[in-house]
Protein backbone atom coordinates (compact mmCIF):
# COMPACT_ATOMS: atom_id res chain seq x y z
CA UNK A 1 0.00 0.00 0.00
CA UNK A 2 1.53 3.32 -1.02
CA UNK A 3 1.85 6.17 1.47
CA UNK A 4 1.82 8.84 -1.22
CA UNK A 5 -1.68 10.21 -0.84
CA UNK A 6 -0.97 13.86 -0.18
CA UNK A 7 -0.41 16.04 2.90
CA UNK A 8 -2.57 15.41 5.93
CA UNK A 9 -3.40 11.80 5.07
CA UNK A 10 -1.89 10.49 8.30
CA UNK A 11 -3.00 13.10 10.84
CA UNK A 12 -5.06 11.72 13.67
CA UNK A 13 -5.91 13.36 16.99
CA UNK A 14 -5.18 11.18 20.02
CA UNK A 15 -4.79 7.42 20.10
CA UNK A 16 -7.71 5.02 20.39
CA UNK A 17 -7.44 2.60 23.32
CA UNK A 18 -7.84 -0.41 21.02
CA UNK A 19 -5.56 0.91 18.23
CA UNK A 20 -2.63 -1.26 17.18
CA UNK A 21 0.51 0.24 18.74
CA UNK A 22 3.89 -1.17 17.77
CA UNK A 23 6.73 -0.59 20.24
CA UNK A 24 10.00 -1.33 18.44
CA UNK A 25 12.60 -2.25 21.04
CA UNK A 26 10.05 -3.18 23.71
CA UNK A 27 12.58 -5.16 25.75
CA UNK A 28 15.03 -2.30 26.32
CA UNK A 29 15.17 0.41 28.95
CA UNK A 30 13.00 2.83 26.96
CA UNK A 31 10.77 0.29 25.25
CA UNK A 32 9.83 -1.54 28.45
CA UNK A 33 8.99 1.77 30.13
CA UNK A 34 6.82 2.72 27.14
CA UNK A 35 4.93 -0.59 27.24
CA UNK A 36 4.28 -0.16 30.98
CA UNK A 37 3.10 3.43 30.48
CA UNK A 38 0.78 2.48 27.62
CA UNK A 39 -0.70 -0.38 29.62
CA UNK A 40 -1.24 1.89 32.63
CA UNK A 41 -3.22 4.25 30.38
CA UNK A 42 -5.50 1.48 29.16
CA UNK A 43 -4.08 0.66 25.73
CA UNK A 44 -4.94 -2.94 24.99
CA UNK A 45 -3.45 -3.77 21.60
CA UNK A 46 0.34 -3.40 21.92
CA UNK A 47 2.49 -5.16 19.32
CA UNK A 48 5.96 -6.35 20.30
CA UNK A 49 8.56 -8.54 18.62
CA UNK A 50 11.92 -9.77 19.89
CA UNK A 51 15.00 -9.52 17.69
CA UNK A 52 14.70 -13.26 17.01
CA UNK A 53 11.13 -12.73 15.81
CA UNK A 54 11.83 -9.61 13.75
CA UNK A 55 15.25 -8.36 12.65
CA UNK A 56 14.76 -4.63 12.18
CA UNK A 57 17.90 -4.44 10.04
CA UNK A 58 16.18 -6.68 7.47
CA UNK A 59 14.12 -4.38 5.24
CA UNK A 60 12.03 -7.17 3.71
CA UNK A 61 11.18 -8.61 7.13
CA UNK A 62 10.19 -5.20 8.47
CA UNK A 63 8.02 -4.49 5.44
CA UNK A 64 6.31 -7.89 5.76
CA UNK A 65 5.60 -7.23 9.45
CA UNK A 66 3.99 -3.85 8.73
CA UNK A 67 2.02 -5.30 5.82
CA UNK A 68 0.58 -8.12 7.92
CA UNK A 69 0.07 -6.37 11.28
CA UNK A 70 -0.84 -2.89 9.99
CA UNK A 71 0.01 -0.93 13.16
CA UNK A 72 -1.76 2.40 13.62
CA UNK A 73 0.95 3.99 15.77
CA UNK A 74 4.66 3.29 16.17
CA UNK A 75 7.18 4.04 18.91
CA UNK A 76 10.68 3.61 17.49
CA UNK A 77 12.76 2.84 20.60
CA UNK A 78 14.95 0.09 19.11
CA UNK A 79 18.64 0.97 18.89
CA UNK A 80 22.16 -0.23 19.52
CA UNK A 81 23.27 1.83 22.52
CA UNK A 82 26.30 2.00 24.79
CA UNK A 83 28.68 4.20 26.71
CA UNK A 84 31.96 5.85 25.71
CA UNK A 85 33.85 2.55 25.57
CA UNK A 86 31.40 0.78 23.29
CA UNK A 87 30.94 3.81 21.02
CA UNK A 88 34.68 4.29 20.69
CA UNK A 89 35.54 0.69 19.83
CA UNK A 90 32.55 -0.29 17.67
CA UNK A 91 31.69 2.77 15.53
CA UNK A 92 30.86 0.70 12.44
CA UNK A 93 28.24 -1.28 14.32
CA UNK A 94 26.75 1.83 15.88
CA UNK A 95 26.32 3.76 12.63
CA UNK A 96 25.20 0.80 10.49
CA UNK A 97 22.83 -0.88 12.94
CA UNK A 98 21.09 2.32 14.02
CA UNK A 99 20.75 3.72 10.52
CA UNK A 100 19.32 0.47 9.16
CA UNK A 101 16.88 0.08 12.05
CA UNK A 102 15.65 3.66 11.79
CA UNK A 103 15.37 3.80 8.01
CA UNK A 104 13.60 0.45 7.72
CA UNK A 105 10.99 1.22 10.38
CA UNK A 106 10.28 4.79 9.23
CA UNK A 107 9.98 3.80 5.57
CA UNK A 108 7.68 0.88 6.37
CA UNK A 109 5.54 3.18 8.53
CA UNK A 110 5.20 5.53 5.57
CA UNK A 111 4.50 2.74 3.08
CA UNK A 112 1.78 1.18 5.21
CA UNK A 113 -0.06 4.28 6.37
CA UNK A 114 0.94 4.48 10.05
CA UNK A 115 -1.01 7.40 11.50
CA UNK A 116 1.73 8.68 13.76
CA UNK A 117 5.29 7.64 14.58
CA UNK A 118 7.47 8.66 17.51
CA UNK A 119 11.22 8.39 16.91
CA UNK A 120 13.41 8.23 20.03
CA UNK A 121 16.77 9.91 19.51
CA UNK A 122 19.39 11.26 21.90
CA UNK A 123 20.93 14.58 22.88
CA UNK A 124 24.29 13.18 21.71
CA UNK A 125 23.21 14.47 18.27
CA UNK A 126 24.33 17.96 19.24
CA UNK A 127 27.77 19.51 18.66
CA UNK A 128 30.42 18.83 21.30
CA UNK A 129 30.71 22.52 22.14
CA UNK A 130 27.11 23.58 21.61
CA UNK A 131 25.96 26.60 23.55
CA UNK A 132 24.44 25.52 26.87
CA UNK A 133 21.66 24.74 27.58
CA UNK A 134 21.40 23.11 24.16
CA UNK A 135 18.51 24.31 22.02
CA UNK A 136 17.03 22.21 19.24
CA UNK A 137 18.35 24.70 16.68
CA UNK A 138 21.93 23.78 17.64
CA UNK A 139 21.71 20.64 15.50
CA UNK A 140 24.47 20.51 12.84
CA UNK A 141 26.01 23.83 13.90
CA UNK A 142 29.36 22.32 14.93
CA UNK A 143 31.55 19.22 15.21
CA UNK A 144 30.24 16.20 17.09
CA UNK A 145 31.85 14.53 20.11
CA UNK A 146 34.37 12.17 18.51
CA UNK A 147 33.74 9.29 20.93
CA UNK A 148 30.14 8.83 19.73
CA UNK A 149 29.93 10.57 16.36
CA UNK A 150 28.96 7.35 14.54
CA UNK A 151 25.91 6.84 16.76
CA UNK A 152 25.03 10.54 16.57
CA UNK A 153 25.20 10.61 12.77
CA UNK A 154 22.82 7.64 12.55
CA UNK A 155 20.36 9.32 14.91
CA UNK A 156 20.58 12.63 13.03
CA UNK A 157 19.86 10.81 9.77
CA UNK A 158 16.67 9.25 11.17
CA UNK A 159 15.50 12.63 12.52
CA UNK A 160 16.02 14.16 9.08
CA UNK A 161 14.28 11.20 7.44
CA UNK A 162 11.18 11.74 9.58
CA UNK A 163 11.16 15.48 8.84
CA UNK A 164 11.65 14.85 5.11
CA UNK A 165 8.74 12.41 4.95
CA UNK A 166 6.56 14.91 6.79
CA UNK A 167 7.50 17.61 4.30
CA UNK A 168 7.15 15.54 1.15
CA UNK A 169 4.38 13.10 2.02
CA UNK A 170 2.39 14.76 4.80
CA UNK A 171 3.21 12.12 7.40
CA UNK A 172 3.01 12.80 11.13
CA UNK A 173 6.40 11.54 12.34
CA UNK A 174 7.69 13.17 15.52
CA UNK A 175 11.10 12.82 17.18
CA UNK A 176 12.18 13.42 20.78
CA UNK A 177 15.75 13.87 22.00
CA UNK A 178 16.07 12.46 25.52
CA UNK A 179 18.98 13.34 27.74
CA UNK A 180 20.93 10.59 29.55
CA UNK A 181 18.41 7.94 30.60
CA UNK A 182 18.39 5.50 33.49
CA UNK A 183 15.88 3.32 35.30
CA UNK A 184 14.55 -0.23 35.82
CA UNK A 185 15.74 -2.69 33.20
CA UNK A 186 18.88 -0.71 32.38
CA UNK A 187 22.01 -2.29 30.90
CA UNK A 188 24.59 -2.91 33.64
CA UNK A 189 27.19 -4.64 31.47
CA UNK A 190 30.40 -2.72 32.13
CA UNK A 191 31.53 -3.19 28.52
CA UNK A 192 28.52 -1.42 27.04
CA UNK A 193 26.56 0.48 29.67
CA UNK A 194 26.12 4.21 30.15
CA UNK A 195 27.68 6.09 33.03
CA UNK A 196 24.91 5.89 35.66
CA UNK A 197 24.19 2.14 35.47
CA UNK A 198 27.94 1.48 35.17
CA UNK A 199 28.51 3.34 38.43
CA UNK A 200 25.72 1.40 40.13
CA UNK A 201 27.31 -1.87 39.02
CA UNK A 202 30.85 -0.85 40.01
CA UNK A 203 29.91 0.30 43.49
CA UNK A 204 27.69 -2.72 44.10
CA UNK A 205 30.52 -5.03 42.99
CA UNK A 206 32.91 -3.21 45.33
CA UNK A 207 30.46 -3.49 48.21
CA UNK A 208 30.02 -7.22 47.67
CA UNK A 209 33.75 -7.89 47.34
CA UNK A 210 34.85 -5.55 50.09
CA UNK A 211 37.12 -3.62 47.70
CA UNK A 212 38.79 -0.53 49.15
CA UNK A 213 38.72 1.47 45.92
CA UNK A 214 36.85 1.87 42.62
CA UNK A 215 38.55 3.30 39.53
CA UNK A 216 36.48 5.57 37.31
CA UNK A 217 37.28 7.14 33.92
CA UNK A 218 38.29 10.77 33.49
CA UNK A 219 38.50 13.41 36.20
CA UNK A 220 34.82 13.58 37.19
CA UNK A 221 34.32 17.18 36.01
CA UNK A 222 31.96 16.70 33.02
CA UNK A 223 28.41 17.85 33.70
CA UNK A 224 25.49 15.62 32.80
CA UNK A 225 21.70 15.70 32.94
CA UNK A 226 19.67 12.56 33.70
CA UNK A 227 16.06 11.57 33.07
CA UNK A 228 14.27 8.63 34.69
CA UNK A 229 12.98 6.20 32.06
CA UNK A 230 9.44 6.20 33.48
CA UNK A 231 9.35 9.99 33.16
CA UNK A 232 10.50 9.72 29.55
CA UNK A 233 7.75 7.22 28.79
CA UNK A 234 5.15 9.46 30.39
CA UNK A 235 6.32 12.44 28.34
CA UNK A 236 6.54 10.56 25.06
CA UNK A 237 3.06 9.03 25.36
CA UNK A 238 1.74 12.47 26.32
CA UNK A 239 3.14 13.86 23.06
CA UNK A 240 1.67 11.02 21.02
CA UNK A 241 -1.74 11.53 22.57
CA UNK A 242 -1.89 15.31 22.27
CA UNK A 243 0.59 16.69 19.71
CA UNK A 244 1.61 16.48 16.06
CA UNK A 245 4.88 16.92 14.19
CA UNK A 246 3.99 20.55 13.48
CA UNK A 247 3.70 21.19 17.22
CA UNK A 248 7.35 20.20 17.85
CA UNK A 249 8.73 21.76 14.66
CA UNK A 250 11.71 24.08 15.02
CA UNK A 251 14.41 25.52 12.79
CA UNK A 252 16.26 22.19 12.66
CA UNK A 253 13.41 19.71 12.19
CA UNK A 254 10.33 18.12 13.73
CA UNK A 255 11.76 17.22 17.12
CA UNK A 256 11.92 18.39 20.72
CA UNK A 257 14.30 17.92 23.65
CA UNK A 258 13.06 16.03 26.68
CA UNK A 259 14.94 16.05 29.97
CA UNK A 260 14.94 17.05 33.62
CA UNK A 261 16.59 20.43 33.11
CA UNK A 262 19.01 19.68 35.99
CA UNK A 263 22.70 18.81 35.78
CA UNK A 264 25.51 17.66 38.05
CA UNK A 265 29.17 16.71 37.72
CA UNK A 266 30.06 13.04 37.21
CA UNK A 267 32.11 13.27 40.41
CA UNK A 268 28.99 14.34 42.32
CA UNK A 269 26.95 11.62 40.64
CA UNK A 270 29.50 8.99 41.65
CA UNK A 271 29.45 10.13 45.27
CA UNK A 272 25.65 10.15 45.27
CA UNK A 273 25.44 6.60 43.88
CA UNK A 274 28.12 5.39 46.29
CA UNK A 275 26.09 6.75 49.22
CA UNK A 276 22.92 5.02 48.01
CA UNK A 277 24.66 1.69 47.43
CA UNK A 278 26.38 1.80 50.82
CA UNK A 279 23.39 3.28 52.68
CA UNK A 280 23.14 0.28 55.03
CA UNK A 281 26.91 0.17 55.71
CA UNK A 282 28.22 3.74 55.25
CA UNK A 283 31.35 3.01 57.27
CA UNK A 284 32.49 0.47 54.66
CA UNK A 285 32.15 2.59 51.54
CA UNK A 286 35.07 2.43 49.13
CA UNK A 287 37.32 5.25 47.91
CA UNK A 288 37.14 6.60 44.35
CA UNK A 289 40.20 6.83 42.09
CA UNK A 290 39.84 8.96 38.95
CA UNK A 291 41.89 7.66 36.01
CA UNK A 292 42.69 10.88 34.16
CA UNK A 293 44.38 8.98 31.32
CA UNK A 294 40.91 7.94 30.14
CA UNK A 295 38.54 10.25 28.19
CA UNK A 296 35.99 12.52 29.83
CA UNK A 297 33.68 12.80 26.85
CA UNK A 298 31.68 15.98 26.20
CA UNK A 299 32.46 18.54 28.94
CA UNK A 300 28.85 19.59 29.42
CA UNK A 301 25.53 18.44 27.99
CA UNK A 302 22.42 20.12 29.36
CA UNK A 303 19.44 20.33 27.04
CA UNK A 304 17.10 23.29 26.86
CA UNK A 305 13.67 21.91 27.74
CA UNK A 306 11.76 25.15 27.24
CA UNK A 307 9.84 23.84 24.22
CA UNK A 308 8.76 20.67 26.02
CA UNK A 309 7.60 22.66 29.03
CA UNK A 310 5.58 24.95 26.76
CA UNK A 311 3.97 21.84 25.28
CA UNK A 312 2.67 21.10 28.78
CA UNK A 313 5.06 18.51 30.24
CA UNK A 314 7.83 18.41 32.86
CA UNK A 315 9.77 15.58 34.54
CA UNK A 316 8.52 14.40 37.93
CA UNK A 317 11.17 12.11 39.46
CA UNK A 318 14.07 13.51 41.51
CA UNK A 319 17.49 11.96 40.83
CA UNK A 320 17.98 10.46 44.32
CA UNK A 321 14.56 8.81 44.14
CA UNK A 322 15.22 7.46 40.67
CA UNK A 323 18.68 6.09 41.52
CA UNK A 324 17.33 4.35 44.63
CA UNK A 325 14.57 2.72 42.56
CA UNK A 326 17.07 1.71 39.87
CA UNK A 327 19.42 0.19 42.43
CA UNK A 328 16.56 -1.78 43.99
CA UNK A 329 15.68 -3.08 40.53
CA UNK A 330 19.32 -4.01 39.89
CA UNK A 331 19.55 -5.94 43.16
CA UNK A 332 16.31 -7.76 42.39
CA UNK A 333 17.62 -8.74 38.95
CA UNK A 334 20.82 -10.05 40.54
CA UNK A 335 18.85 -12.15 43.03
CA UNK A 336 16.72 -13.53 40.22
CA UNK A 337 19.81 -14.31 38.13
CA UNK A 338 21.58 -16.05 41.02
CA UNK A 339 18.53 -18.01 42.22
Amino acid sequence: MSGQCGPGRYWQAGMEKDAKIYVAGHGGLVGSALVAELQSRGYTNILARTHAELDLQNQAAVNDFFASEKPDYVFLAAARVGGIGANSTKPAQFIYDNMMIGFNVVHAAYNHGVRKLMNLGSTCIYPKYAEQPIKEESLLTGALEETNDAYALAKISVIKLCSSYNKQYGTDFLSVMPTNLYGPGDNYDLQGSHVLPALVRKFDDAKKSGADEVTLWGDGTPLREFLYSKDLAHGVVYLMETKHAADVRNGAGDFVNIGSGKELAIRELAEKIRSIVYADVPERQCAIHWDTSMPNGTPRKLCDITRMQKLGWSARTELDEGIAASYADYKASCRKRDA
